[in-house]
């Protein structure tokens, strides 16, 4: 029995994620930054981050994430320093032009969020996380058969 393709999770998963990330591209552009940039904004913590664990927090390919870091270092959105303790580690700061830009993604980030926590009950956003996470665990699965 074959299925539409609208009836398949990846399909509507695809079809969502696109309309998402040309949505958060479009306002990110008004911003006069990308959504990369913005998504690793949000994931700098005060305290500093490791720029090893950016990756695989945003699920970036490491050129890719080295590419865009230098980006943000040049326009003055972040610094790096060596970590006192280890100086083999880099930690990545926002500048003070960083944490406005940062102010403005979560501004967006949030609002949008609110708009579908009124929409979507708590009851069924926990089911949403659920599926979300059983599917990551099938493309774990699958990923390992290689």
């Amino acid at each position: 029995m074959s299925k539409h393709p609208e009836q398949l999770v990846d399909f509507v998963v695809r079809h969502a994620w696109h309309r998402l990330s040309r949505m958060y591209n479009q306002k990110a552009a008004e911003h006069d930054i990308t959504m990369s940039i913005g998504f690793i904004l949000m994931s700098i913590d005060k305290e500093g981050t490791p720029s090893t664990s950016l990756g695989p927090r945003m699920g970036m390919e490491p050129t890719s994430l080295s590419r865009t870091l230098k980006t943000m270092e040049e326009r003055g959105f972040i610094v790096r320093q060596e970590s006192g303790d280890d100086k083999r580690k880099v930690l990545i700061f926002l500048t003070f032009e960083g944490v406005e830009k940062r102010r403005e993604v979560r501004n967006f980030v949030v609002g949008f969020n609110d708009q579908l926590t009124k929409r979507v009950s708590e009851k069924k956003l926990a089911v949403f996380y659920e599926v979300f996470g059983a599917i990551d665990e099938v493309i774990e699965q699958e990923l390992k058969k290689d």
